[in-house]
Parts: structure tokens; C-alpha cells; sequence
């Protein structure tokens, strides 16, 4: 047995991460608007012990082209605060963290919606940081365009700034907030929850990404394909954290991985072959194109390299990650894109138990990972797959929890209480 046991989330997303799972023949093809479909998968998720489920959002459709949009798995949902909410009420211990953009939201209203979640849950929420890098979204809101990553990225570093003075107490009646961006005056409405505040959760890899987690996340959810990246991630980010007088344990590195699990590798790479079958070539492109932020990518020919691309202010460390494997495994644009769509750049694996418990073993051992955000290609039928397959592994290593030992996200991920 092992003192140090890794960290799990599951990654809700409605059909599925794979973008053709909607097409999947057991996938539940309206899952996005069927809360039974999320009760269930947060009740699977519990009873195999789970940190925490998490919800992904953005404040838009996912891609211009409507034909586009229409024919992926990430096409309509629930807005995730009002789902968590939902199932917080059908759920008694497993995490509940949702995703919540600093570019169109203000820290006073973001911050009462999880602190309110927080107590409705009994100390389980989490909030998600995320900048918001779609053009799409920006003009949901009025915006003449996607503001410079720069620029998103200070307006962060405020928010969650101003969010935790509220959460915390800092803010009280006889101190406020008011800056530029920022004015706020009153306390919260709420004590502070049962783990003190919600956990803070960020995904940024950017250079400004990694500070800001290194100065204010507890948990942090990251893309690495290989081990050499996800170790060079890990030791940077800790490495980061005694300039803003935190501790290497006081953030949880978990990066996402895709599994494709099986009683047989043989049967495991059916499964896998077969997905990737549903993938229409416009839908990988145009997943591609949104991911690189570049609008033209069609025009390139399909079987030929990815072109020279300017950098992006959209998502640089995704878009960084996408031409780094075009580069290094010689992939053509078709080929790339069938590999992106499966699970949008995120590691995958594909094998049987025993061989997906040897890869994560290997990976949170080696100190490139604190544990995993699982991200199902379908549902129910994938996190069903990994909670009796590979979580029952994992527990017989002694990697994983048997049971609970506390009530809140905190005492699940070994965080400490904010002051």
C-alpha cells in the first residue's frame, strides 16, 4: 500500500468527449438535456468514489457553422451551475466543480453563485477558471472582438483576487474593492461554507496561466500526451509556487486522460477503431480549425501537412500542443484532426485494465500527475467501463480510495481549510 493515493474527477459532457459520440449506437443521444442522464452518471461517479465530477461551458456555441455545431457530441447542455445545483441534491459526498469565464462574468454575482452551490452541497464545490478564448463567445456579450490573451489573463488575476476576499471574509463593512475593472463594496450575503471556500480549480498553461495557478489554484486540470510533457508541466508549476509562499501540496495536477477500457486489448481497440469511424472529416477539421483559431484550414489540402500558422490569441498552450504532435508524428492534416476529435488533444488510452492502471501508475509515480480528470469518450457506457474496470485495479494496487474518509472536495483532494 501507498500513502499517497491519486486524485480522480469525471468529466461530464453531455453524449460524450468523443466528438462523433452522439452517433455512438449505445450513447444517449439527448443526454445535454436530461438531468436523469447526469444523476445517473454523478451517481456512478460516487459510488466509485470519485473526487469530484466536472462540467465544462462556454458562453456560446462551440463553432459558427451551424451544420458544424449540429453534428457533434458538444452541441447543447444544461448551463453548469444550474445542473451541479440539481445534483447536488442527488448526490451526498462526490465534488461538484463547474467551469465560469472571468471575461463575462462579475466577482461579486460569480462568487455568491459557488459560495450558494457550496452550501447547498455541504462544502463540495468547485469553481473553474477559465478566460474564455472564442470569438463566438465574445460577441454574445457585446465585445468588438476576443481581448488580447494579455489582457484576459490581468483581468483574472484581479477576479480571483476579488472572488476570494469575498469568499474568505476580506471583504467586510469596513473594506471594499474598486479598481479599473473592479467595484465592489458589500460582503457576501453567505458565511463561509463547511471547507471554508470552494476549491479553486484552473486549466491555463500559458506562461501568465501557470502564474496565476501556481498563485491561486488548488487544483489544476492540464493536456499532456506524453510522459516527458507531463512531467515538465508538473515539476514547472510546483516549481512555481514558493514565489506566492505556497507548498508543492497545496495544488493537485490532474491531467485529463481519454481511456477506452475492455476485458481484452483486442476488444478494447474495437471499441476505439470504431469511434473513430463516426468522425466525419468537415466536423474534425472545423474541431481543428476552432482549437488553432484559424478560419481557413479547410482550404489546405486534407491529406497534407498542417500549414505554417501564426500564434494564436485564442488557446496558445492548445494551439502549441496541436503542432507539436503534427510536427513530431509526421501527421497530416485528415489524420491529425480523427486524433484531436477523439479526445480534443487530451492523452488516450486504449487497453484493458490492468494496462490502463499501468499507465496511470506510471505516470502519478513517476510525480508527472497528482491524478486524472477522466473524460469518457460516450455515456454512460465508457465511465461505466472505467468504474468497474479500472477503478476496482486501481484500489487493488492500493492507488485509490476504498471509501470516503471526509464530507468536503477539500478533505477528498487533501487540501488544506483557507484561512
Amino acid at each position: 500500500m501507498t500513502a499517497r493515493q491519486m486524485k480522480l474527477g469525471a468529466f461530464l459532457w453531455a453524449t460524450g468527449h468523443h466528438i462523433a459520440a452522439w452517433r455512438h449506437p449505445k450513447a444517449h443521444v439527448t443526454a445535454g438535456i436530461d438531468i436523469d442522464h447526469y444523476i445517473q452518471l454523478a451517481r456512478t461517479a460516487e459510488a466509485a468514489k470519485f473526487d469530484m465530477v466536472f462540467c465544462e461551458d462556454a458562453a456560446g456555441l462551440r463553432e459558427a457553422n451551424i451544420d458544424i455545431a449540429s453534428q457533434t457530441s458538444r452541441s447543447i447542455g444544461f448551463e453548469p451551475i444550474s445542473l451541479l445545483s440539481a445534483l447536488a441534491a442527488q448526490t451526498s459526498r462526490i465534488g461538484l466543480v463547474s467551469t465560469a469565464s472571468t471575461s463575462y462574468n462579475e466577482p461579486y454575482g460569480l462568487a455568491r453563485a459557488f459560495l450558494s452551490l457550496d452550501h447547498l452541497s455541504g462544502g463540495r464545490a468547485g469553481w473553474n477558471l477559465v478566460t474564455s478564448a472564442s470569438p463566438i463567445e465574445a460577441a454574445n456579450f457585446g465585445s468588438t472582438g476576443l481581448k488580447p490573451h494579455a489582457d484576459r489573463y490581468e483581468r483574472a488575476r484581479e477576479f480571483a483576487e476579488v472572488v476570494a476576499g469575498l469568499w474568505h471574509g476580506k471583504l467586510d463593512e469596513a473594506s471594499s474593492h474598486a479598481s479599473q475593472s473592479f467595484s465592489v463594496r458589500d460582503p457576501l450575503d453567505l458565511p463561509r461554507s463547511s471547507q471554508g471556500a470552494p476549491v479553486m480549480v484552473q486549466a491555463g498553461a500559458s506562461e501568465v496561466g501557470r502564474d496565476l495557478a501556481a498563485r491561486t489554484a488548488d487544483v489544476v486540470f492540464t493536456t499532456a500526451q506524453t510522459f516527458e510533457e507531463a512531467k515538465a508541466f508538473y515539476d514547472d508549476l510546483k516549481g512555481r509556487m514558493a514565489a506566492y509562499e505556497r507548498e508543492p501540496g497545496d495544488i493537485k495536477i490532474m491531467p485529463g486522460v481519454a481511456p477506452v477500457v475492455a476485458e481484452t486489448e483486442a476488444e478494447a481497440q474495437e471499441k476505439y477503431a470504431e469511434l473513430q469511424e463516426l468522425i466525419p472529416d468537415d466536423v474534425g477539421v472545423a474541431l481543428l480549425s476552432s482549437y488553432l483559431s484559424i478560419s481557413d484550414l479547410w482550404r489546405y489540402p486534407i491529406e497534407g501537412p498542417l500549414p505554417e500558422l501564426p500564434e494564436s490569441e485564442g488557446m496558445k498552450s492548445r494551439q502549441a500542443l496541436v503542432i507539436e504532435q503534427s510536427r513530431r508524428d509526421n501527421l497530416s492534416i485528415r489524420q491529425l484532426a480523427r486524433h484531436f476529435a477523439g479526445a480534443r488533444g487530451h492523452w488516450r488510452i486504449v487497453g484493458t485494465a490492468a494496462q490502463i492502471a499501468d499507465e496511470l501508475q506510471a505516470r502519478f509515480e513517476g510525480g508527472a500527475a497528482d491524478g486524472f480528470n477522466v473524460m469518457p469518450s460516450y455515456f454512460p457506457g465508457e465511465l461505466d467501463a472505467f468504474a468497474t474496470l479500472v477503478v476496482p485495479e486501481l484500489q487493488r494496487r492500493g492507488l485509490f480510495r476504498i471509501d470516503y474518509e471526509g464530507r468536503t472536495l477539500r478533505d477528498h483532494l487533501g487540501l488544506k481549510r483557507p484561512r
